[in-house]
C-alpha cells in the first residue's frame, strides 16, 4: 500500500478513536503516552510518518482495537474478532433479502458506493425488462424485482452517494434491440428508456451515472462498498475482495473510468432520452 494511503487511513482511524473516546486532545494524548503537539501532527495529515511502535501498541491497547485495523490493513477493529480471508466467493441466491448484498449496502451507508453494472443498472430497470432478462437465465423475476425495489429505496434515502459508470454502447444496443435484447419489443424498450431518464433526473446528484466509450476502456461488473469491500459479479456469484489495498485499487480503477467518461452525470438523462428506438 502507498505510504500516503496508509497515512490517510491511520489519520482517519485516530480521529474516529478520539471522537469515540469523548476526550479532548490533551487527555487523549496523555492516555496513550504522547504529547498534545504530536497528536495534533498525527491528526493534521501533514506528514506520512507513523508513530513509534510503542505508541501504536498503546493506542491499540487503550482503545481495544487491533493494530491491523489501526493501520488500515483490516476492516475488523476487534483484537479478538474473526479474521476475514482476503478473498471470498459468495453465491447470490434468488431470495435476495437473505443475501449479503443487503448487509453490504447497510454497512456502506454514509460512504460512496461505486458500481459498474453488467447491463442496465438494477435499480433503473422496469418490471418488463426484469421479466425478460430473468427468463433467459431461469431466475425468479419476483426476487429480482424485490432486489430492484430495495436498491431504488436505498438510493432515495438521505445521505446516500452512488456513482455508476458503464459503456454508452450498452444503452445504444438496448435502444436498437441488439444482442440479448433482440426479442424485446420497441414499446418495452421505449418504456425502459423513459423510466430510466426520469429516475436519473429524480435521483441526481446522490445517484450519478457516467458513460464511457467501451472501445477505449473495459471493465468487468463490480461494486465497491465504501471502504469495506469489493464485490465482482461473475454470474450468480460474487468474488469478494476484503483487503484495504484491494478496495483502494478498485476505487482508483473506477475513478479512471469516470475520468474518461464521454457523457457526464448531469448530461446522461438527456442522452438517454435522445436515443432512437429501432
Amino acid at each position: 500500500m502507498d505510504k500516503r494511503d496508509l497515512s490517510r487511513l491511520f489519520q482517519t482511524r485516530i480521529k474516529s478513536l478520539l471522537n469515540r473516546s469523548g476526550e479532548n486532545q490533551s487527555a487523549f494524548a496523555q492516555s496513550v503516552g504522547i504529547d498534545r503537539s504530536a497528536l495534533s501532527q498525527l491528526l493534521s495529515g501533514q506528514s506520512t510518518r507513523l508513530p513509534r511502535v510503542e505508541t501504536l501498541l498503546n493506542i491499540a491497547e487503550r482503545h481495544s482495537v487491533s493494530l491491523d485495523w489501526l493501520l488500515g490493513l483490516s476492516q475488523d477493529e476487534g483484537i479478538t474478532g474473526e479474521l476475514r480471508p482476503s478473498m471470498e466467493i459468495e453465491e447470490g441466491p434468488d431470495n435476495f433479502e437473505r443475501t449479503l448484498l443487503v448487509r453490504w449496502h447497510a454497512e456502506a451507508t454514509g460512504s460512496k458506493i461505486r458500481y459498474v453494472p453488467a447491463r442496465i443498472p438494477d435499480l433503473l430497470r422496469t418490471p418488463a425488462v426484469i421479466a425478460y432478462e430473468t427468463s433467459m437465465v431461469h431466475r425468479d423475476p419476483a426476487a429480482q424485482m424485490i432486489e430492484t425495489a430495495f436498491r431504488l429505496d436505498y438510493n432515495r434515502q438521505p445521505g446516500t452517494d452512488m456513482e455508476v459508470c458503464m459503456p454508452f454502447q450498452t444503452l445504444n444496443d438496448f435502444a436498437s434491440g441488439n444482442g440479448i435484447w433482440s426479442e424485446l419489443t420497441k414499446d418495452v424498450r421505449a418504456e425502459q428508456l423513459g423510466h430510466m431518464s426520469s429516475l436519473l433526473e429524480e435521483l441526481y446528484p446522490s445517484f450519478r451515472l457516467y458513460l464511457f466509450d467501451g472501445r477505449e476502456k473495459f471493465s468487468v461488473p463490480y461494486t465497491v462498498f465504501g471502504p469495506y469491500r469489493v464485490a465482482l459479479f461473475v454470474g450468480g456469484m460474487y468474488l469478494v475482495l476484503n483487503t484495504t489495498e484491494s478496495v483502494l485499487t478498485m476505487q482508483r480503477h473506477f475513478d479512471g473510468l469516470i475520468r474518461v467518461a464521454k457523457v457526464n452525470a448531469h448530461e446522461v438523462a438527456g442522452y438517454v432520452s435522445s436515443l432512437t428506438i429501432e
